[in-house]
């Protein structure tokens, strides 16, 4: 596959912290943080029968660039996701989730739909600059084994 057919491929990008560790998330700062961001973002909490947090999750959209993109944050199995995205779109918005929402110093590890259907574990997103990210997402598009 040719470098500009596979930068427009499109998958769901899972962050979240290194295993063992938490950012401290709260939807309330994912809200905020998303209006701060964009104020005409889409939010909305959807609290499961067991309570407000567990097995509940915080949906939202967003306009990224000229795009509307959709996501996910959860406070079990803690992290935020990113849908049908593409590496370009996923490595903008984990550089505003590090300077935005992620707490200084923690890490986040990223993987994606295809990802865990290969079986590939969850990888460090390097502290390099957006083009690095960008072909960090690449690789691991390629390394699925699903392009074939």
């Amino acid at each position: 596959m040719e470098a500009a057919e596979l930068a427009e491929l499109r998958t769901t990008y899972i962050f979240t912290p290194i295993e063992g560790d938490t950012w401290g998330l709260t939807y309330e700062l994912v809200e905020t943080r998303l209006r701060e961001r964009d104020p005409d973002a889409f939010v909305r909490l959807q609290a499961d029968q067991d309570g407000p947090v567990r097995g509940s999750a915080l949906y939202f959209g967003f306009t990224l660039g000229e795009e509307k993109l959709e996501g996910t944050s959860k406070l079990a199995f803690e992290g935020i996701s990113l849908e049908h995205c593409t590496a370009h779109a996923a490595a903008e918005f984990v550089r505003w989730l590090g300077n935005h929402i992620v707490p200084e110093g923690r890490a986040i590890t990223f993987n994606t739909e295809w990802g865990l259907e290969a079986g590939l574990p969850d990888t460090a997103v390097p502290d390099v600059p957006r083009p690095r990210i960008v072909a960090s997402f690449l690789a691991h598009l390629e390394a699925t084994g699903f392009l074939d």
